[in-house]
């Protein structure tokens, strides 16, 4: 178990070298429409120029879909960026937007894992919660700042 009251939970390597292409594949699908948990992004490297599909979970809040993360990808999205998102058996172009303001972040986050429960918001989130109990504002805020933890607003372009 982990010191912190929020830390990163990553499946290993080789799990994900096996899941990630299926879900890729899937998502796309009518079979997409089964698994709801996860959606895939589909965007454009803004340096590279690159076109890179990543299988996220998928949160919901206000009727937008959210990504919560601390990959370095999530820097495409700065300024907002289109994404294809396929996500319950259905892709469309959506608009996203990076999230990175700490207070920001931490709302988000908060409300994600209390709509959950603190179970299914550590599966969910790719996190682990100290004592598998909901983490504080502050815990949150903490975790945001040392995890580098930021949120992608994914909205219908139109």
């Amino acid at each position: 178990m982990t010191d912190q009251p929020i830390d990163a939970a990553h499946p290993p390597d080789a799990m994900l070298a096996v899941v990630n292409p299926t879900l890729r594949f899937l998502l796309k699908t009518p079979l997409g429409g089964l698994i709801g948990d996860f959606m895939l992004v589909s965007f454009t490297g803004r340096k590279s120029g690159k076109r890179y599909s990543t299988p996220v979970s998928a949160h919901h809040l206000d009727g937008n879909l959210y990504v919560v993360l601390e990959a370095q990808w999530k820097y495409n999205f700065r300024d907002g960026a289109d994404a294809e998102v396929s996500y319950r058996g259905k892709t469309r172009t959506m608009r996203g937007e990076l999230i990175t303001d700490r207070s920001a972040v931490a709302a988000i986050c908060e409300r994600i894992a209390t709509s959950y429960g603190p179970k299914k918001a550590q599966r969910q989130m790719g996190m682990t919660f100290r004592d598998d109990r909901l983490p504080t504002t502050p815990e949150w805020e903490d975790a945001v700042d040392r995890m580098k933890i930021a949120a992608i607003k994914l909205t219908p372009k139109g």
